[in-house]
């Protein structure tokens, strides 16, 4: 069975966006971005909320963003490699090849996607991690933590409930940048 992993990028203080919905905060640098296609190379599916799905579809919608460096480029092939699923009620269309619309959230879908699936999912996009976490779907969260604290914002971990955590793994990065990995227990 492929596990499902939520993999997000936050704040020291734990936030995903700052109070004004901004996420111009990330100093990500060239090998922190690399370590991101690397994961996503890693997934064959990506579960994404709307408000996301439509940040990240540009991957594949603006030609002229991958065209900037090899490493722009190698990360939108990646982007693109990936099958899409998105969940909302608003979205009218995907923009982008290989993107199934949802109109909610279906934990037993998910189960069912996970036990059919060659290669592992994640699961982007806070709301929706949420609805995963609450669900019982999360086997990983892995946090890409960023050496800035917002003060408020948008959480990047559900509030409201308790998910017990395993360290796995962690890396720290030149920039500052740690990657923390863990496995959830009681699954």
């Amino acid at each position: 069975m492929a596990k499902l992993t939520y993999v997000t990028n936050v704040s020291l203080d734990g936030y995903i966006e700052d109070d004004r919905g901004a996420i111009d905060w990330f100093p990500l640098g060239d090998e922190v971005f690399a370590f991101h296609t690397h994961l996503l190379r890693s997934v064959g599916t990506l579960l994404y909320g709307r408000r996301l799905y439509e940040a990240m579809a540009v991957w594949e919608t603006d030609a002229a963003l991958a065209a900037r460096s090899d490493l722009t480029a190698d990360f939108a092939s990646a982007w693109q490699a990936a099958s899409k699923v998105v969940y909302s009620t608003t979205l009218a269309a995907a923009s982008t090849a290989d993107t199934r619309l949802e109109r909610r959230f279906d934990p037993a879908a998910v189960r069912e996607m996970k036990a059919a699936a060659s290669s592992d999912l994640t699961v982007g996009g806070a709301n929706l991690a949420a609805q995963a976490f609450q669900a019982g779907l999360v086997d990983e969260c892995q946090l890409i933590v960023l050496p800035v604290v917002l003060g408020g914002g948008k959480p990047g971990l559900p509030t409201g409930m308790r998910a017990d955590l395993e360290l796995l793994d962690e890396r720290r990065f030149e920039n500052g940048v740690v990657h923390l990995r863990y496995r959830t227990l009681g699954q």
